[in-house]
Parts: C-alpha cells; sequence; structure tokens
C-alpha cells in the first residue's frame, strides 16, 4: 500500500474511534442525566402516587366501593410518610416538592377522607365541607414556627383514623361523625405534635412502617385496621414519648 493509502486508512481509523468516543460519551452524559432526574424527582414521584390514590379514592366513595377506598387513603397514609423521607435521603428537597406534598395531602387526606363520610342527608354534607376546610386551614396556615413540630395534628392520622375506624364499623355514620368532629378540633387546635421521620429515625418506627406496608396485602382481615388505628391513634395520645425525632 502506497503512502496516500496508508494515510487514508489511519485517517479512516482516527474517524471511526472519534465517532464512537462521541457515541460513548454521549450515552454516559445522557445515563448521568436519566440518574440526576431520578433522584431529584423520585419524592416527588411518590407525591403524585399518593395523590393519584385519593382520586382513586373519591372515585370509588362515588361509586360506592367503599372498602376500596378505606383502603387507597391508607395506602395514601404510607406514601406520605415515604416522600418526605426520601426527599431528603436523595437531597431533592424543592419548593415544588413541597407544593406536591401539600397538593396530594389535600386530595387524600381531606376530599377524599371526607367522602368517607358522605350521604344524602344534608348535615353529612355539611360535615364533609367543615372536615375539607380543616385540613385546607391546618395545611396552609399552621406552620409552628417550632423546629421539627407541627401546629395542629396532621391531617394525616386523622385520616388513618376515619378510615380505620369506617373499615372496622362497616361506615357506622354516628360514630363516624363523632370521630370526624373530633379530627376537625384536633387539626385546627393550637396544640403542638413532633415532626414524625418514622423512616429517618429509630428502629422500631420504621419495623412499623414496614408493618403497615405488610398489613395492606392483608386488607380482607379486621387486625389489618386494627394495625392504622393503633399507629394513628397513639399519635395522639403519646406524641412526645413516643413519636418525636429521636435516632
Amino acid at each position: 500500500m502506497n503512502r496516500k493509502g496508508r494515510s487514508a486508512s489511519k485517517k479512516q481509523s482516527l474517524g471511526f474511534f472519534q465517532c464512537t468516543n462521541k457515541i460513548f460519551l454521549t450515552d454516559e452524559a445522557t445515563g448521568q442525566q436519566i440518574k440526576e432526574f431520578a433522584r431529584k424527582n423520585a419524592a416527588n414521584a411518590l407525591s403524585i402516587a399518593n395523590m393519584v390514590m385519593g382520586m382513586a379514592s373519591i372515585l370509588s366513595s362515588l361509586q360506592g366501593h367503599h372498602h376500596a377506598a378505606c383502603w387507597l387513603v391508607l395506602i395514601g397514609y404510607l406514601l406520605d410518610l415515604a416522600d418526605g423521607a426520601v426527599a431528603r435521603r436523595l437531597g431533592a428537597c424543592s419548593a415544588l416538592g413541597a407544593k406536591l406534598d401539600d397538593f396530594a395531602d389535600f386530595t387524600t387526606f381531606g376530599i377524599a377522607t371526607a367522602l368517607l363520610l358522605r350521604t344524602t342527608d344534608l348535615m353529612d354534607n355539611i360535615l364533609c365541607v367543615c372536615y375539607v376546610l380543616s385540613v385546607f386551614v391546618r395545611l396552609c396556615f399552621y406552620t409552628s414556627g417550632v423546629p421539627f413540630m407541627y401546629r395542629g395534628l396532621p391531617c394525616i392520622y386523622s385520616s388513618g383514623i376515619l378510615a380505620s375506624a369506617s373499615l372496622l364499623s362497616g361506615g357506622n355514620l354516628p360514630m363516624l361523625r363523632i370521630i370526624a368532629v373530633a379530627m376537625i378540633l384536633f387539626m385546627i387546635s393550637q396544640s403542638f405534635y413532633p415532626h414524625d421521620r418514622v423512616l429517618e429515625s429509630q428502629a422500631w418506627k420504621k419495623a412499623v412502617y414496614a408493618g403497615g406496608v405488610a398489613m395492606v396485602f392483608c386488607s380482607s382481615f379486621p387486625p389489618a385496621c386494627v394495625y392504622y388505628l393503633l399507629w394513628s391513634v397513639s399519635y395522639i395520645l403519646f406524641p412526645t414519648s413516643l413519636w418525636s425525632n429521636k435516632v
């Protein structure tokens, strides 16, 4: 092969390697971008999943599927406890994430939970509206100004109590009305409650959460409802001694 042929061959080989290197670098950069996108939006995905559970619960209530509506709220309960922990773990806290979390909470623990009380009776509908408004007030205006503390009962626990009690009682309306009024008063109260970072605290709290996940697969059995009821009631009765954020 003459010199010109060897030179052309070298140029072609060099061009091939440069092209291959560019493709490899592009694929690597794309992979990094995908990983970064996943890191930043993992918690947002959990918040959106919580919102979807709330919307599905609303539709179930409107169609008369009471059992499914209650369990969808309880699944939202687990997702809400996870999204903040995931955001802090991945260093992905953001204003958008906070807004998504509030929207999801309002959907699942406000509207969807209130519809568990809905009947054709006017007073029950008024109670539903009052419950939704109390969740709205709790989410919008009850910042405590004290680190790691809430002012007013977090709406997730009032929803957990209502959904569990509704399942255990078969939708006993007189009892649910009393519980709903009590939960409204707890949510708009001036009492302080600890920030319960369940997945970032003691091992037994993580075990409680894991038990809650397991109970989802036992949704046909009353003990599963009792589990969520005791979990939620314990936060109201022993907020500081049990649920303060002690690592």
